[in-house]
């Protein structure tokens, strides 16, 4: 979802750097999960996808993890649509 004065995330390289880097993670298998779908999919991907991407970054490691692997669903602010359909992508990767 853009913000009226934001600027969208695929025109703007700054944005794109910060997703990358925000990207990597103190949990190795979190780092290579992330960025081989970054490496994939981030010329694709849509403003509504990379809010659903940051805020699946604002997590901690483990929780991320455990997302990532099914072990549980996302709750609280990350339980929105988006996310979800996000993380099905993710699962797949």
């Amino acid at each position: 979802m853009t913000e009226p004065n934001n600027i969208a995330h695929q025109s703007d390289p700054a944005n794109r750097a910060r997703l990358r880097w925000r990207s990597r993670r103190g949990l190795l298998e979190n780092d290579i999960i992330l960025t081989r779908f970054l490496d994939a999919h981030e010329t694709e991907l849509t403003d509504e996808e990379v809010d659903a991407f940051t805020r699946l970054l604002d997590l901690s490691d483990n929780d991320l993890m455990d997302l990532v692997l099914a072990r549980k669903e996302p709750e609280g602010e990350a339980d929105l649509p988006h996310v979800h359909a996000l993380l099905q992508r993710l699962r797949r990767a």
